[in-house]
């Protein structure tokens, strides 16, 4: 016999999490199922959420899941330029917040599975009316009957790729290494540096106890782990046995992770019969730097919103859940803006970035419109015909990366 709920929540990341918290506390019974044998491992992200955004998601956050207070970020250019973004957040112990967050849904009287895989799905209908899902995979509570289920199965988009929903997106592929005694004054280091990450950048975000997450993303997924490697050397000063890589140097570095991230922007179809995508499985991701943690969170909120809604009705179609994604298209960035700034700045030159670099203030935050004029002034005076090769646009992407638009 089918175990029974009114919301199945596939994967148990910082979405998924907060998708059934949500939900069960707005009185909906919730599964929460995660494939992994633990919640929060491996860890995928740099693991930072701003100020900003535990604001807007109202987290009381436990000391226990902040691994460092944090005042901002800085952008270094190729040419070394440094500006700052000075916005306040803090970095996480990743695995321990998204095992806070799950226990809270269970605490709010979700059921967790743990070491489940969903395989299949199959629409129920009687009548010609869509009445839920039957859902089968791996592990003790399958088969599993949902009204509605939220996808937040990350890059992997389980349910898109089950109903054949949405393609699969375009991906970057990342990896970092946690290090030990890396110096640091309390600012995430962006560096926009193609001698090491191509159509990408690298960063270094401290920890507590000296420990950081020095890493990149590049859209070349070849050589990633040697690029990583030679830019740890020139910017650390630590000259990498080869015989003995940062992964297995108990003396620098504790370990090595990544995976691939969304960036082709949000898929076209956020939502179907008794089915909301959030997360990355919805294609959410800050197109620059590719930060998604906020806007899991949030559109997990709007999904959990979207389905209580819809079952005090009694109708989970997509015509009824439609909401969902004009909920988030009205709140999150303009993506298509974002990415056209984004390939506007790797058409550019070393120089050019550079440049572009030292015509921003020093504090990018107090930029505004007024201060954006000045930028463009300088570098209408330095290189005119920078203005066609699309740098308004580049620079537009930066302040479309802030933490207020979800960047972080």
């Amino acid at each position: 016999m089918a175990t029974q709920c009114d919301v199945l929540v596939v994967g148990a990341g910082p979405g998924g999490g907060s998708a059934a918290l949500h939900a069960a506390r707005a009185g909906l019974s919730v599964i929460l199922i995660e494939d992994h044998a633990e919640i929060g491992t491996p860890v995928h992200c740099g693991e930072c959420l701003s100020d900003e955004a535990v604001a807007n998601l109202e987290l009381d956050l436990p000391n226990s899941v902040i691994s460092k207070r944090v005042d901002g970020i800085r952008v270094i250019f190729p040419d070394g330029t440094k500006k700052r973004l000075s916005e306040p957040g803090y970095v996480l112990e990743k695995h321990l917040f998204e095992q806070w967050i799950a226990e809270q849904a269970v605490s709010a009287g979700a059921t967790l599975h743990l070491s489940h895989k969903l395989s299949s799905m199959e629409r129920v209908e009687s009548g010609n009316k869509f009445h839920g899902w039957l859902c089968e995979g791996k592990g003790d509570a399958f088969p599993i009957k949902t009204k509605i289920i939220i996808d937040a199965s990350g890059v992997a988009g389980v349910c898109s790729k089950l109903t054949g929903l949405n393609p699969r997106p375009q991906t970057i592929a990342g990896i970092q290494y946690e290090m030990l005694d890396v110096p640091t004054d309390d600012y995430l280091d962006f560096y926009i540096w193609p001698e090491f990450a191509k159509k990408g950048y690298l960063w270094m975000i401290p920890k507590c106890d000296g420990r950081a997450n020095v890493g990149l993303v590049s859209e070349d997924k070849k050589g990633i782990i040697k690029q990583l490697d030679a830019f740890v050397e020139k910017t650390h000063f630590y000259e990498l046995d080869k015989s003995n890589p940062p992964w297995r140097d108990s003396s620098r570095s504790i370990r090595g992770f990544g995976g691939t991230i969304p960036i082709s922007g949000p898929h076209d179809k956020t939502y179907s019969d008794g089915l909301l995508l959030i997360g990355d499985a919805a294609g959410f991701t800050s197109p620059l730097f590719e930060g998604g943690s906020h806007l899991a969170l949030k559109s997990a909120v709007f999904a959990a919103r979207t389905a209580t809604r819809a079952i005090s009705e009694g109708d989970y179609t997509a015509k009824n859940l439609g909401e969902y994604q004009a909920e988030w298209k009205k709140e999150f960035p303009p993506y298509e803006k974002i990415l056209r700034g984004k390939t506007a700045l790797y058409s550019l030159t070393d120089e050019d970035m550079s440049l572009m670099g030292r015509c921003f203030p020093e504090e990018m935050s107090n930029m505004g419109p007024h201060g954006k004029i000045m930028v463009g002034l300088r570098l209408l005076f330095r290189k005119p015909s920078l203005y066609f090769r699309r740098i308004i646009p580049a620079m537009l992407a930066f302040g479309y990366s802030r933490a207020k638009y979800y960047g972080w």
